[in-house]
């Protein structure tokens, strides 16, 4: 049962009367109301303990898990509707649980399961609908399901890859900047103090950090500030067109993480593609839905220019064929595919080559970035050392000279 807030009107008393009732689903909700005297004008969802979003409390593993016990359900034979119940009472996410019951109550009433989906698009993407839809069609909607969770699982997994790849240098250089911090606001003035006693000038790199220094603990509300007010003002431009188009340019462009974000664009589209082409889903359909899920404009706006072209006439590897956005393996698999009747065998082989070269790529970048931070980290405190040694070594320079 589902807790729904509700207005309505008292039929006898013309009242508006505000408050909470269970119900199975909206439409159950309210012919409830209609037996009590009520008409009802609003009736929302509430989560124990209010109202919540869907969207922050489901996880990509439940949206797995989902896929695959309701596939094995209707494999083995149970009705839909049936099949989605049970789901629902196994599933641990209470957001889930009441999308799905929503899903049962469309369904229900005579929607077809991706439809129903559909009004879900923060949970269900335009890929996961399309391969229901195509299942559904083809009668096969169990192994449109196993497609699905298979393919969330593989997208799942290329994330955490690189993820994995970007923490390590990243927790480096907060340590790195951490560390100069401390040495600027702490030890450095204690030199500086030293040397007014003795009332010498300090070395040229020790009065620079010295000045550092002084900034950031005069200053510091103004760094913080500016830290906050370009957080902000950098996820404002990223949500632009051109914000977005820079941003993906630069992950495609970058010395080291380029060529890993290229090989995890490669390995989306191509396993995004073959699950669509397997299920049933046509071509052009498959290249529209693709290149959304790839989430990059720059690509995306290549795959939709060959869809243009394939449209014409045109076959898929030589419309891709010399465009920079896609990496030759790919379209040399499709053109395979396009001469054996096998496209999305040939896509799914390209998936598994670069979600297999993503780990490669993990394993050098690791390899690589270490040393070159092992080399700015020894820099970095050279070069503290130096600021604060240099006035020391001075000083008992002059005392032996006296």
């Amino acid at each position: 049962m589902l807790n729904f807030e509700y207005t309505a009107t008292d039929s006898n008393t013309g009242k508006k009367i505000k408050a909470d009732i269970q119900a199975e689903s909206e439409s159950a909700a309210s012919k409830l109301l209609v037996k009590q005297g009520l008409s009802p004008l609003e009736i929302k969802l509430k989560g124990e303990g209010g109202s919540f979003s869907f969207k922050d409390h489901i996880r990509t593993k439940d949206r797995i898990l989902f896929s695959r016990q309701l596939a094995t359900l209707i494999n083995a034979g149970l009705p839909l509707t049936q099949s989605l119940r049970t789901v629902s009472d196994q599933t641990q996410s209470k957001g889930l649980r009441v999308i799905i019951n929503r899903i049962i109550a469309d369904v229900e009433g005579g929607r077809a399961l991706a439809d129903a989906l559909a009004e879900h698009p923060s949970v269900f993407n335009t890929v996961y609908v399309s391969l229901v839809a195509a299942g559904e069609v083809s009668g096969t909607l169990d192994e449109a399901l196993e497609r699905i969770a298979v393919q969330q699982e593989k997208d799942a997994e290329i994330v955490s890859k690189v993820r994995g790849a970007l923490v390590y240098p990243a927790i480096v250089l907060f340590v790195i900047i951490a560390v100069i911090i401390f040495m600027l606001t702490t030890v450095l003035p204690q030199v500086e103090l030293l040397y007014d006693d003795l009332n010498q000038s300090l070395p040229f790199i020790t009065a620079v950090m010295l000045s550092m220094s002084s900034f950031i603990t005069t200053f510091w509300w103004l760094i913080i500030l500016g830290l906050v007010a370009g957080v902000f003002f950098g996820k404002k431009y990223i949500k632009t067109d051109s914000g977005r188009s820079a941003v993906d340019s630069l992950k495609m462009n970058l010395p080291v993480f380029g060529k890993l974000f290229m090989k995890m664009y490669m390995a989306r589209f191509s396993r995004t593609g073959a699950t669509l082409m397997a299920t049933g889903v046509p071509m052009l359909e498959m290249l529209r839905i693709t290149a959304d899920s790839v989430n990059n404009v720059h690509i995306r706006a290549a795959t939709l220019k060959a869809a243009e072209k394939v449209k014409g006439g045109v076959a898929l590897s030589e419309a891709m064929k010399g465009d920079e956005n896609f990496l030759p393996l790919v379209y040399q698999m499709i053109n395979i595919g396009e001469q054996s009747g096998a496209i999305d065998t040939m896509m799914s082989k390209a998936a598994d080559f670069y979600e297999n070269e993503l780990d490669n790529e993990v394993k050098t970048i690791s390899t690589t970035i270490e040393p070159i931070l092992m080399v700015v980290l020894a820099l970095v405190a050279a070069l503290m050392v130096g600021a604060i040694l240099m006035p020391v070594y001075g000083l008992v320079g002059n005392s032996v000279a006296l």
